[in-house]
Protein backbone atom coordinates (compact mmCIF):
# COMPACT_ATOMS: atom_id res chain seq x y z
CA UNK A 1 0.00 0.00 0.00
CA UNK A 2 1.41 3.40 -0.97
CA UNK A 3 1.19 6.44 1.26
CA UNK A 4 -0.72 9.42 -0.04
CA UNK A 5 1.35 12.40 -1.02
CA UNK A 6 0.54 15.32 1.30
CA UNK A 7 -0.81 18.36 -0.46
CA UNK A 8 0.98 21.67 -0.17
CA UNK A 9 -1.47 23.04 2.37
CA UNK A 10 -1.07 20.07 4.68
CA UNK A 11 2.69 20.44 4.41
CA UNK A 12 2.71 24.09 5.45
CA UNK A 13 0.01 23.69 8.10
CA UNK A 14 2.64 22.96 10.73
CA UNK A 15 4.62 25.95 12.10
CA UNK A 16 7.84 23.92 12.33
CA UNK A 17 7.65 23.05 8.64
CA UNK A 18 7.03 26.67 7.74
CA UNK A 19 10.07 27.62 9.82
CA UNK A 20 12.17 25.02 8.00
CA UNK A 21 11.12 26.50 4.66
CA UNK A 22 12.06 29.98 5.87
CA UNK A 23 15.45 28.70 7.04
CA UNK A 24 16.14 27.30 3.59
CA UNK A 25 15.62 30.67 1.92
CA UNK A 26 19.13 31.66 3.03
CA UNK A 27 20.89 28.61 1.63
CA UNK A 28 20.76 24.84 1.58
CA UNK A 29 21.14 23.32 5.03
CA UNK A 30 22.02 19.90 6.36
CA UNK A 31 19.35 18.05 8.26
CA UNK A 32 21.54 18.27 11.37
CA UNK A 33 21.89 22.05 10.99
CA UNK A 34 18.11 22.32 10.72
CA UNK A 35 17.55 20.07 13.74
CA UNK A 36 19.89 22.21 15.88
CA UNK A 37 17.48 25.14 15.51
CA UNK A 38 14.57 23.33 17.15
CA UNK A 39 13.74 22.00 20.59
CA UNK A 40 12.22 18.83 19.20
CA UNK A 41 13.76 15.44 18.55
CA UNK A 42 15.88 14.66 15.50
CA UNK A 43 13.33 12.01 14.38
CA UNK A 44 10.57 14.65 14.56
CA UNK A 45 12.62 16.99 12.35
CA UNK A 46 13.24 14.11 9.93
CA UNK A 47 9.50 13.53 9.74
CA UNK A 48 8.85 17.22 8.99
CA UNK A 49 11.53 17.17 6.29
CA UNK A 50 10.03 14.01 4.80
CA UNK A 51 6.61 15.70 4.56
CA UNK A 52 8.14 18.76 2.89
CA UNK A 53 9.99 16.52 0.46
CA UNK A 54 6.91 14.44 -0.38
CA UNK A 55 4.92 17.62 -0.99
CA UNK A 56 7.62 18.81 -3.39
CA UNK A 57 8.88 21.80 -1.40
CA UNK A 58 12.42 20.51 -0.95
CA UNK A 59 14.90 18.19 -2.58
CA UNK A 60 18.07 16.63 -1.24
CA UNK A 61 21.72 16.87 -2.16
CA UNK A 62 24.16 14.29 -0.85
CA UNK A 63 27.63 15.54 0.12
CA UNK A 64 29.72 12.88 1.77
CA UNK A 65 27.80 11.67 4.79
CA UNK A 66 25.62 14.77 4.97
CA UNK A 67 22.25 15.27 3.35
CA UNK A 68 21.38 18.84 2.45
CA UNK A 69 17.88 20.21 2.01
CA UNK A 70 17.29 22.62 -0.85
CA UNK A 71 14.12 24.57 -1.67
CA UNK A 72 12.31 23.68 -4.89
CA UNK A 73 10.52 26.58 -6.54
CA UNK A 74 8.13 24.13 -8.24
CA UNK A 75 6.89 22.97 -4.86
CA UNK A 76 5.18 26.31 -4.37
CA UNK A 77 3.24 26.16 -7.64
CA UNK A 78 0.10 24.61 -6.12
CA UNK A 79 -0.02 27.34 -3.47
CA UNK A 80 0.61 30.04 -6.03
CA UNK A 81 -2.16 28.77 -8.33
CA UNK A 82 -4.65 28.63 -5.47
CA UNK A 83 -3.79 32.12 -4.26
CA UNK A 84 -3.85 33.50 -7.82
CA UNK A 85 -7.31 32.01 -8.36
CA UNK A 86 -8.73 33.86 -5.37
CA UNK A 87 -6.74 36.99 -6.10
CA UNK A 88 -8.32 37.11 -9.58
CA UNK A 89 -11.73 36.24 -8.13
CA UNK A 90 -11.64 39.22 -5.75
CA UNK A 91 -10.19 41.60 -8.33
CA UNK A 92 -13.05 40.72 -10.66
CA UNK A 93 -15.69 41.10 -7.93
CA UNK A 94 -14.29 44.40 -6.70
CA UNK A 95 -13.97 45.63 -10.27
CA UNK A 96 -17.67 44.91 -10.83
CA UNK A 97 -18.53 46.71 -7.60
CA UNK A 98 -16.47 49.70 -8.68
CA UNK A 99 -18.29 49.79 -12.04
CA UNK A 100 -21.66 49.59 -10.28
CA UNK A 101 -20.75 52.46 -7.96
CA UNK A 102 -19.50 54.59 -10.87
CA UNK A 103 -22.78 54.05 -12.75
CA UNK A 104 -24.87 54.63 -9.62
CA UNK A 105 -23.13 57.25 -7.45
CA UNK A 106 -26.22 57.56 -5.24
CA UNK A 107 -25.63 54.05 -3.87
CA UNK A 108 -22.29 55.10 -2.35
CA UNK A 109 -23.78 58.26 -0.82
CA UNK A 110 -26.73 56.65 0.94
CA UNK A 111 -26.56 56.99 4.71
CA UNK A 112 -27.39 54.22 7.12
Amino acid sequence: MTALQPDSFQAIADPSRREILLMLTDDKKSINAIAEQFDISRPAISKHIKVLHQAGFITFEEKGRERYCILRREGFDELKEWINFFDNFWKERLGKLEQLLEKNPDIARKKK
